[in-house]
C-alpha cells in the first residue's frame, strides 16, 4: 500500500488501546509501520536495483524483529533527548513499545500483501511473490476509515473544551478500533468479490480455448469491478467482471493480445539485468520486440553503418488497464521497462518506468 495508509494503520494500531500501556507506543507504531519502505533508498542506484529491492528484505518475516527495534531505536534517541526531560509524563515500558512497533511492523507485509503488486515475506529462503490482489494499492475507503479514527477524536476534543468538560486520558480508542474492524470488513468483502469474480470466468466462456490460468485486478472505489486476465498457449485475454450483476464484458477482437515472437533481441533482453530482475517479479510479464523505436528519456544508440539497434519492451499485464477511468489502457503501461539491444545480442542501455539506469 502507499505510504499514507501504513502511517494511519500504525496510529489506530497504537491508539486502540496499547498506548495506555506505555508512553511511546502511538509514536512507535507510526514509525515501524512504514519503516520496511526505506528500501526505497535503493532509486538512487538506479531503477532496475530499486525494483530489485523493492518490498525485499525488509518486507520479510525474518526482518521484522529487526524493522521493530529500529522504529524502537529512534524512539528511544528521542526520549533521551527530549522526552525524557518532561515532568509528570506517563510511564515508559520498553517491552511494551516494541510489542507495537512488532505489530506494526507485521501489518506492513499483511497490507502490501492484499493488493497485486504483491511481497515476498519468506524471502530469501523462498523468492515466491505472493499478492491476495483484492485491494487497490490506493483504496480511499480506508482512507476514509482511518482518518475518520484520527481527525473525529479531535474535533469531539475542541467541543468538549468549549463547553469545559475534562478531557480524557486517552480519546479515540473506540474510533482506532472502528477503523481496524472497518479495514478488516472491507478485506473481507473484497475477498468475497474476488473469488466470485474468478469463480465466474471458470463458469462462463470467455475465450475460444481452455485458459491456461486467470487473475483479477482490482479497481478502487468499487469492489464489484474487476480487471481479469486470462492466459491461453497462443494469446492474453482481457476483460471487465461485474460481480453485483454476475456480467462479463469482453471484446473478443479488442481484448486479445497475442503472444510476441521470441526474437534474438527479446532473448537478449530477458538476460539483462533489467529483464532478470522484471522476470522475477513480474508474474503476467510480456516482452515485445517493437522495432526501431525511440523510449523518451533513453537515446537511442549512435551505431556505425552496417550495425542496428532494436527496442524490447517489458510491461505486466496486472497494471497494463486504467484502473481509474475505463478498463482500456492509453499512453505508456505503468511500470514497464524498455532495452535496447544491439545486433539482437547486446545490451545498449535501459529505462524503467520512465528513468534511465546508469
Amino acid at each position: 500500500m502507499e505510504p499514507v495508509t501504513h502511517f494511519l494503520t500504525g496510529a489506530c494500531l497504537g491508539r486502540a488501546g496499547l498506548n495506555r500501556k506505555s508512553r511511546y507506543v502511538t509514536l512507535a507504531a507510526v514509525l515501524a509501520a512504514e519503516a520496511a519502505d526505506i528500501d526505497v533508498l535503493w532509486s538512487f542506484t538506479g531503477p532496475v536495483e530499486e525494483l530489485k529491492r523493492h518490498r525485499g528484505i525488509t518486507h520479510t518475516f525474518i526482518a521484522v524483529p529487526l524493522v521493530a527495534a529500529a522504529a524502537v531505536g529512534v524512539v528511544v534517541l528521542w526520549h533521551l533527548w527530549r522526552g525524557s526531560r518532561k515532568p509528570g509524563a506517563q510511564p515508559v515500558s520498553w517491552p511494551w513499545v516494541y510489542a507495537a512497533a512488532l505489530i506494526s511492523a507485521l501489518s506492513h507485509i499483511l497490507l502490501d500483501w492484499t493488493n497485486n503488486y504483491g511481497v515476498r515475506p519468506f524471502f530469501p529462503f523462498n523468492p515466491r511473490w505472493y499478492a491476495g490482489s483484492f485491494v487497490f494499492i490506493a483504496e480511499p475507503a480506508l482512507w476514509a476509515l482511518l482518518f475518520a479514527a484520527i481527525l473525529m477524536p479531535w474535533l469531539l476534543g475542541l467541543t468538549d473544551r468549549e463547553i469545559g468538560a475534562r478531557r480524557p486520558a486517552f480519546r479515540g480508542r473506540g474510533w482506532a478500533i472502528f477503523a481496524l474492524i472497518g479495514m478488516v470488513s472491507l478485506w473481507t468483502w473484497r475477498w468475497v468479490e474476488h473469488a466470485r469474480a474468478l469463480d465466474l470466468l471458470q463458469t462462463t466462456q470467455v475465450t475460444s480455448v481452455p485458459a491456461l490460468r486467470t487473475a483479477a485486478e482490482p479497481y478502487p472505489f468499487n469492489p464489484f469491478r474487476w480487471h481479469v486476465i486470462l492466459e491461453t498457449p497462443t494469446y492474453f485475454q482481457t476483460a471487465e467482471i461485474d460481480t453485483h450483476a454476475d456480467q462479463i464484458d469482453s471484446d473478443s477482437r479488442a481484448d486479445v493480445l497475442y503472444k510476441p515472437a521470441q526474437t534474438p533481441a527479446v532473448q537478449a533482453a530477458k538476460q539483462t539485468p533489467l529483464g532478470q530482475v522484471y522476470l522475477d517479479w513480474g508474474t503476467w510479464a510480456v516482452v515485445h520486440d517493437i522495432g526501431q523505436t525511440p523510449v523518451a528519456g533513453l537515446d537511442p544508440p549512435d551505431l556505425p553503418k552496417g550495425r542496428a539497434w532494436t527496442t524490447v519492451q517489458f510491461s505486466d499485464l496486472r497494471f497494463s488497464y486504467n484502473f481509474i477511468g475505463s478498463g482500456q489502457s492509453t499512453g505508456r503501461p505503468p511500470l514497464s521497462g524498455y532495452v535496447y539491444i544491439i545486433d539482437g545480442a547486446e545490451d545498449a542501455g535501459e529505462i524503467l518506468n520512465g528513468r534511465a539506469q546508469k
